[in-house]
């Protein structure tokens, strides 16, 4: 069984674990707190080194780190990463523009604005920027979905789940969507998938936290 290493209100973890529902795919979830520090524990260090997450532990005990790579290895073969390779590239094109348009934005916003006391005191400067540049990345999801129903080939592909998972929570970061009719309509439609799971559910499977490798003491 696949495992996956995941934060329940992180953004990237919750991609991967909405496109597992939508497959289908049994998976033990193990829940890993970054604001207890569990992500820089030797344990989580040596399933990702970088201390990332999500990570994703397979069948063969290979490991696979960074959100949209596990989009991307878990929906090969299937509709959710299509086989035309154009709508394959615009796909790619979507996905990195969420990780370098969208997300360091909009999820930094919401982290520090949402997440931690004083934030916007701490990041003031900061802030402004996300702010700015958060919403010119809806902005051009909104040039786009006035359009079209989806990001790519008139469907849902993991293109949109990417996109979805930091989006749908854009609020806590202080983003008005109501400026965005499009964004509005298109979150609609990816919650109304009947395989939808939403970002605090817990699957059937599920541990919290990685023992201590004995001898070895937990980072306070």
């Amino acid at each position: 069984m696949l495992t996956l290493y995941s934060m329940q209100s992180s953004g990237n973890s919750y991609k991967v674990r909405m496109l597992l529902a939508r497959l289908r795919q049994p998976y033990h979830l193990v829940e890993i707190d970054r604001f207890k520090g569990e992500n820089r524990t030797p344990e989580y260090l040596a399933i990702n080194p970088e201390g990332r997450l999500p990570a994703l532990a397979l069948d063969d005990g290979r490991m696979l780190a960074e959100s949209n790579a596990i989009l991307v290895y878990l929906a090969e073969g299937s509709a959710w990463l299509p086989r035309d390779n154009f709508e394959r590239a615009e796909t790619l094109r979507w996905m990195f523009f969420e990780q370098h348009s969208h997300e360091p934005a909009i999820a930094e916003a919401r982290f520090w604005l949402h997440f931690v006391r004083g934030g916007r005191e701490l990041r003031t400067h900061e802030i402004d920027q996300w702010m700015e540049r958060g919403y010119a990345a809806l902005a051009l999801m909104e040039q786009h979905l006035a359009k079209h129903d989806y990001f790519v080939g008139g469907r849902e592909t993991v293109a949109d789940i990417a996109l979805y998972a930091h989006t749908h929570v854009a609020r806590e970061g202080d983003f008005d969507l109501d400026a965005f009719p499009g964004i509005g309509r298109w979150l609609a439609r990816i919650s109304d998938n009947p395989a939808h799971v939403a970002m605090d559910a817990v699957p059937p499977s599920v541990s919290f936290g990685l023992a201590p490798s004995r001898g070895t003491a937990p980072i306070s």
